[in-house]
């Protein structure tokens, strides 16, 4: 500052800012004067300077012209206000973040220039009638209106070239639109594009009604928040009888109509009273500046704005309005309550400080803040309506002596210290950090989203089913384990060509919409009436060309048995069944996650009661079965010959016939094949299991070697052959038996059904073993065989016996064909049903269905819902007659001990010359009979 007087107005002024950043303390006009005409322009050239220095410390500043249009000291002052309204009036070199906007005084611009556009004897609408429907829209009042969409007709440019700015009254209804439609989508677990072009979309419709309704209020006009300050403030609410003054969101043609009879009032107010314009301009222009000031607003520009806006009026004057303007600024704020933040800095002239009458006078004393305490104690009765005549007690005059105003000989000029430091509001919560913000938020959200889609089988933006999870077994596909709910299912993930059609006649995709169509009904027509069981099977397959892996064929089978006896069961019984579907992954290897994913989804639905299937004997299926032991689940399977598995757990119920008492009843072959007095030579071929965790063929080769050694074969020493690529190595190992003195008469052969083909072609090949005969013995997985021309040979000269693990009986399970033409046959599956089917002939449909019968007897005894602990019980209690492979006994089933009375049958296949293979059964027992088989019960052609 240049002057003394300028020093001491600036510090003051600098105090006041100060406590502004804090709080929101009264904000007062200052009106400047010498004390001596001859120093007029002295005391403008200071409010120039205090303008200036305003401007470089940050404040929003705006400067009056000098004259101002119009007739009379008061249209002169409300032309000032009017032109105050553009935001680029206070735009400044150092001002703090964006510009000002002036929703509420830009109304009232409108209001008035539709006003004038009429003529002097415009109509007014009828009583009732005020949005103007009597009068012709042309020349009314809101016909103008509505033609500049309640806009002043002198908008800034910007505005005009972008018409659509026009309507950010619609954006919050659009935003809530978007932010609601994609929250549906992702709550759905939809795709969440698809929420975000439906809120768009409603945007979009939003603007269009917005503008296809020409000549009459704007669609959304309720929604503008200079609307509801419009129809809010008591400086403009009246008594109007008959009329609606409030708005609502939920009542739009009411707000709308509200707010055209307001404006109405107002434009006859317009018309008449000068003084009630210059004070309505001021009213807003006062509430627009508070409102770009308010602390907790979605941007926090209260925070980001520490320094009151600033208006100077140098030559506060009749002429160009200023005084008429500090009047109606003290007048205004005498009559509401709230405070804003405008600091009016004027100078008068010396003669013109007459025209103030009311006022406090006060010299700018040593002190800081003598003044303006001084004004503070005088506000608080200076508003009272007995001293109106006495004062203006919004007004500061400060006399200016003389000697004050002119500069210091030297010429120094002195700086005053401005409190403008950034706020944190500016640095953390502005468009740069939200931009950083955003950006980070969308990294994060697609990393999470990139997170659930690799790892879950079904996955939206933000969510997933959590119950199916992605698995990959290297070199193998990706493949999808858990229980299929929501939108999976387990055949979008089945490559193209497996199943092999001539073994299952049916689709996986096939059966899961049967299933899901089955559980649609039972839970729409009997929601508390039914149980819960889930299907453990593998359900997958490699996709590698020429692969050695089996196909989901397994898995196919029991599932539709399982689905047979659900049909069966709800077309029957009071108690429905409902059937969730749940893949192990390709020969199971993801079981233990499945079993977890099952154990998850049983403690959301109490309708579970048990498990069926989990038929692969793998070195998980201990933790597998314990894991839904903790889950209270019982698991009734039906294919599992695990030896272990009923000894170790309770919750186990197996129809297969344990891989012990398998080996023991080949014995009976292997006794037969023995020649007494000579020495015969036999050795046990086995997976090597150190890679891999198949269980079953380390079990089936300890009991082989046990069994061979009791029928008085001299062993040879046992032979373990690795899978290369998927595919055993069996090369080697055949050089060596089949080459050496020590031909073996008798192979055990404890491997899985994949590995036959190339374990014949080698016995073909070798010398030492193609004019031998040889005769290979085997487990229950052969059962999955098709020995066919095209399938799974045998070699001539080689005589092949295997377990299988259903006796099928026709005469005693004529229903379960039945059942499967019926319910079946729509799949695919050709009528009528025979034994002789191959999707039936392995028996692993006939156990599904078996297995599936039982645990649902268990659980709904007595024709009763029974809880999961129940069912568990009574299971030991379940016996089911002429079930497809017999008897279901369980009653003399022991916690972790061996049950008696399991199905079981002895085939023999021998090769003929032309690759075809013959096949019969040596003996059989069905399910129920206990009685042992014997050596005459199964006789070999030797």
């Amino acid at each position: 500052m240049s002057t003394g007087a300028g020093v001491d107005v600036q510090r003051r002024l600098e105090q006041l800012v100060r406590d502004f950043r804090g709080s929101r303390p009264p904000m007062p006009v200052v009106v400047l004067h010498a004390e001596d005409a001859a120093d007029d322009e002295r005391a403008v050239a200071l409010v120039e300077e205090l303008y200036t220095g305003h401007d470089m410390h940050g404040s929003r500043c705006a400067m009056a012209p000098d004259v101002q249009a119009g007739d009379g000291e008061v249209r002169r002052a409300a032309a000032l206000v009017r032109d105050l309204g553009n935001p680029k009036r206070w735009d400044g070199r150092r001002a703090l973040y964006r510009r000002y906007s002036f929703p509420r005084l830009r109304l009232v611009q409108a209001i008035e220039d539709a006003v004038d556009d009429l003529h002097a004897d415009w109509p007014r609408p009828p009583r009732g009638d005020a949005a103007g429907a009597r009068t012709d829209p042309g020349r009314s009042l809101l016909g103008n209106l509505a033609r500049r969409r309640w806009r002043p007709k002198d908008a800034p440019g910007w505005t005009a070239r972008l018409p659509l700015s026009n309507m950010a009254h619609i954006l919050p209804a659009g935003l809530v639109a978007v932010v609601a439609a994609v929250v549906a989508a992702l709550l759905a677990r939809g795709d969440w594009t698809i929420g975000l072009a439906s809120g768009i979309g409603f945007l979009l419709l939003f603007l269009l009604l917005d503008l296809v309704l020409p000549g009459r209020t704007p669609l959304f006009l309720w929604l503008r928040r200079e609307s509801r300050w419009f129809m809010g403030t008591t400086f403009l609410r009246a008594a109007s009888p008959g009329r609606p003054t409030e708005v609502s969101l939920l009542r739009p043609f009411r707000s709308r109509q509200a707010i055209a009879a307001r404006a109405h009032d107002v434009a006859e107010a317009l018309k008449t009273e000068e003084d009630f314009q210059l004070q309505l301009y001021v009213l807003a222009l006062c509430e627009d500046l508070r409102d770009n000031h308010r602390w907790w607003s979605w941007d926090l520009r209260g925070f980001k704005r520490p320094r009151p806006p600033v208006l100077v009026l140098p030559r506060a004057s009749a002429e160009n309005g200023g005084i008429a303007l500090i009047k109606a600024v003290s007048d205004v704020r005498s009559r509401r309550s709230e405070l804003d933040p405008l600091l009016i800095i004027a100078s008068v002239r010396v003669e013109d400080v007459g025209r103030l009458l009311r006022g406090v006078v006060s010299a700018p004393g040593t002190a800081p803040w003598t003044w303006y305490q001084e004004w503070g104690r005088n506000l608080r009765a200076g508003q009272s309506p007995s001293r109106a005549l006495s004062e203006l007690p919004w007004v500061i005059k400060v006399p200016l002596p003389g000697d004050r105003l002119v500069p210091p000989a030297d010429g120094r000029r002195h700086c005053v210290r401005a409190a403008n430091r950034p706020t944190a509001a500016r640095i953390l919560w502005s468009l740069h950090s939200l931009a950083l913000v955003l950006v980070l938020l969308a990294g994060g959200v697609w990393l999470r989203s990139a997170e659930l889609d690799e790892r879950y089988c079904s996955s939206s933006l933000l969510t997933a089913n959590e119950y199916t999870e992605r698995a990959r077994t290297a070199p193998g596909p990706v493949e999808c384990v858990g229980v299929a709910t929501g939108a999976v299912r387990f055949a979008d993930w089945l490559p193209e060509g497996v199943p092999r059609r001539d073994q299952v006649p049916w689709s996986l995709r096939d059966l899961e919409e049967s299933v899901r169509t089955e559980n649609a009904r039972v839970l729409a027509e009997h929601p508390g009436n039914h149980v819960t069981v889930v299907y453990v099977g593998p359900l997958s397959a490699a996709t590698r060309e020429h692969s050695t892996h089996s196909p989901p064929v397994q898995g196919l089978e029991e599932l539709a048995g399982v689905h047979l006896a659900q049909r069966a069961i709800n077309e029957n019984t009071t108690v429905q069944l409902r059937v969730l579907i749940a893949n192990g992954g390709e020969d199971m290897r993801h079981q233990t996650r499945t079993a977890a994913a099952v154990a998850r989804y049983a403690r959301t639905d109490p309708t579970v009661v048990g498990v069926i299937g989990a038929g692969r004997d793998l070195r998980s299926s201990r933790e597998t079965t314990r894991r839904l032991r903790d889950a209270e689940l019982p698991v009734v399977s039906g294919a599992n010959s695990a030896t272990y598995l009923p000894r170790e757990f309770a919750n186990w119920f197996s129809l297969a016939a344990t891989d012990e008492w398998q080996v023991e009843l080949l014995g009976l072959v292997a006794g037969q094949l023995r020649t007494p007095g000579k020495r015969q030579y036999a050795l046990v071929l086995a997976r090597d299991t150190q890679r891999t965790d198949d269980l079953y063929t380390d079990e089936q080769a300890r009991y082989a070697q046990r069994m061979l050694e009791e029928n008085g074969y001299t062993l040879l020493p046992q032979r373990r052959y690795a899978l290369k690529a998927g595919r055993p190595a069996l090369e080697a190992h055949a050089e060596q038996f089949c080459r050496g003195p020590r031909v073996p008469s008798v192979i055990y052969y404890a491997g899985r059904v994949e590995d036959v083909p190339p374990l014949m072609t080698r016995l073909n090949m070798e010398e030492g073993c193609a004019r031998r005969a040889i005769s290979v013995l085997t487990g229950d997985d052969l059962s999955k065989a098709t020995f066919s021309v095209d399938g799974e040979g045998v070699t001539s000269g080689v005589t092949l016996y295997h377990v299988a693990l259903a006796a099928l009986v026709p005469e005693r399970s004529t229903l379960f064909y039945r059942n499967a033409t019926r319910y079946l046959g729509p799949l695919g599956m050709a009528a009528p049903v025979t034994p002789a089917n191959p999707a039936l002939a392995s028996g692993h449909a006939a156990l599904a269905h078996d297995a599936t019968q039982a645990l649902h007897r268990a659980a709904s005894r007595g024709g009763e819902v029974q809880s999961r602990a129940a069912t568990w019980v009574n299971l030991r209690t379940v016996r089911l007659w002429n079930m497809a492979t017999g008897t279901i006994d369980f009653t003399g089933a022991r916690p972790y001990a061996d049950r008696q009375g399991h199905s079981i049958v002895l085939n023999e296949v021998r090769g003929a010359a032309d690759g075809s293979a013959l096949s019969r059964t040596l003996c059989a027992r069905e399910a129920g009979d206990a009685r042992p088989l014997t050596r005459a019960q199964c006789p070999i052609r030797r």
